[in-house]
């Protein structure tokens, strides 16, 4: 194991002393089962995620607009999937472990929707929207990138990858949270004097 996860095992194993593992456990359990279910079906239940994912993947345009219009256009999704690391960040200068843990889950569900809209690219048949509602002549953003990569008969692949991250992403998920949950139900050894 490198140094800097040795740390930072270390700092998150001292972080779970006397801190409650089972009124967390509901918590990981809920949004892996929530987000496994998104990432095998994803037309099959509703997506929590969606609308914030939405507003921040539409934010994504308009911060990477100023870079051209690929840029721009690949903005949204750069932005949805940098979000969760950026909390993650925050989350790990806050001290907040299993935090960490659930942003991996919300990493998951991220890849599952972007997987969706790759999967559509050559389609085009989900309704598209912006900040301002619906609009008919949006332009689809992975029927563009992937048609300028010269890759568009392969959205399905690439849609297949994409959700593979979200199965790795919460799968991270799982490990990270079960291993911080068990840490901190596990019996402690008494210090003798």
């Amino acid at each position: 194991m490198s140094p800097a996860l040795t740390v930072f095992r270390d700092e998150a194993a001292a972080w779970c002393r006397g801190r409650n593992g089972w009124v967390r456990l509901p918590f990981l359990a809920g949004l892996v089962i929530y987000v496994a279910k998104i990432l095998i079906r994803p037309a099959a239940c509703g997506n929590i995620f969606a609308p914030l994912n939405l507003a921040i993947h539409e934010a994504g345009h308009l911060l990477f607009g100023y870079g051209g219009q690929f840029l721009g256009i690949l903005g949204g999704t750069i932005l949805e999937c940098l979000l969760p690391f950026f909390l993650m960040a925050h989350f790990y200068k806050q001290r907040e472990f299993f935090g960490i843990a659930l942003c991996f889950g919300w990493l998951a569900a991220v890849f599952s929707g972007v997987a969706v809209y790759c999967a559509d690219a050559r389609a085009m048949a989900l309704p598209l929207v912006t900040l301002f509602g619906a609009e008919p002549s949006v332009a689809h953003d992975w029927n563009y990138l992937l048609g300028k990569l010269g890759i568009l008969r392969y959205d399905f692949v690439v849609a297949a990858l994409v959700r593979a991250l979200g199965f790795a992403s919460l799968a991270v998920c799982l490990w990270t949270g079960s291993w911080l949950i068990l840490r901190m139900i596990a019996p402690r050894e008494t210090e003798t004097p």
